[in-house]
């Protein structure tokens, strides 16, 4: 089987903030990954309070720096929640306005693309701030419209998790935005199951091992 590699951009929800465990949903994904039989490097490449714009231009460099010849590259874009978050100059636009986020999304998508990079999109996740979620959520719409016309598979977080009580205790329980080993498992479990193994092309019988 062909050795897999596969890197995961993004921002603090990518790095794992807040997970006393250290391992996010991206090393959970990973792990479970890995115990279904899969030969997997990963890198994490996510940064705290990184933007969709932030992330493009590091993506390059990152990526670049990874691939291996002979091997499986792939890629994960994880990006939106602090795009929402009010701009500094507190004039009470966004940090990234939706129209650059998806702006930034089709130039990373188009990137992987001409390399045959095979490429998984993970929208945000919800806030305890539902004035924050109602952006989010529009703006999960709008990046699944997206990844959909590109034939690129997405995972949108924003309208399940917002309603989830368990996902809104454990960002309380965090530094309030960040949730702690539950709900990164919570996460990675949703990442699993919304096109995972479909996209590494695992076979049925070991997606149930």
């Amino acid at each position: 089987m062909t050795d897999l590699r596969i890197s995961f951009v993004g921002d603090s929800y990518t790095a794992g903030v807040g997970d006393p465990e250290g391992l996010g949903w991206v090393g959970r994904v990973a792990r479970e990954t890995l115990r279904r039989g899969r030969d997997l490097t990963f890198y994490n490449l996510g940064i705290r309070r990184d933007t969709s714009r932030d992330v493009q231009a590091r993506f390059a460099g990152e990526i670049g720096s990874r691939l291996a010849a002979g091997c499986d590259n792939r890629v994960v874009l994880s990006f939106g929640t602090n795009d929402t978050a009010p701009d500094e100059r507190g004039d009470g636009s966004e940090r990234v306005p939706s129209a650059g986020t998806l702006a930034v999304l089709a130039d990373l998508l188009e990137w992987t693309r001409r390399r045959g990079l095979l490429t998984f999109v993970v929208g945000p996740p919800a806030l305890t701030d539902d004035t924050r979620n109602e952006r989010l959520l529009a703006l999960t719409v709008l990046m699944g419209e997206l990844t959909a016309r590109r034939g690129v598979p997405f995972v949108p977080l924003t309208q399940a998790f917002a309603e989830d009580t368990g996902w809104r205790a454990e960002l309380a329980a965090g530094d309030g935005a960040h949730p702690r080993a539950v709900g990164y498992e919570l996460l990675a479990r949703t990442v699993l199951d919304s096109g995972w193994w479909d996209w590494l092309g695992t076979p049925a019988a070991v997606r149930g091992a």
